[in-house]
């Protein structure tokens, strides 16, 4: 998933905020956590007021956050 969140990252930068948070890494395990990710990878889309609006577990092809992206209201 590494390269297609950089992609939007790089695709949508002052649209969209795109973090990724590396589950491995023990400093982010109260981050893992408070998201509940139980599987990798995981996508969760937040709204502008950092309410969860969508959660998607697996692999996710760029086109389809796209479509999240757009049918959430998330970028015009």
């Amino acid at each position: 998933m590494v390269p297609v969140l950089e992609s939007l990252k790089k695709d949508y930068e002052g649209k969209v905020r795109v973090d990724f948070i590396d589950v491995k890494i023990r400093e982010n395990r109260e981050k893992v956590m408070k998201a509940s990710i139980n599987v990798i990878p995981t996508q969760i889309f937040y709204d502008s007021e950092g309410k969860e609006v969508f959660r998607h577990e697996g692999f996710f092809p760029k086109e389809e956050i796209e479509k999240v992206f757009s049918e959430k209201g998330l970028i015009k």
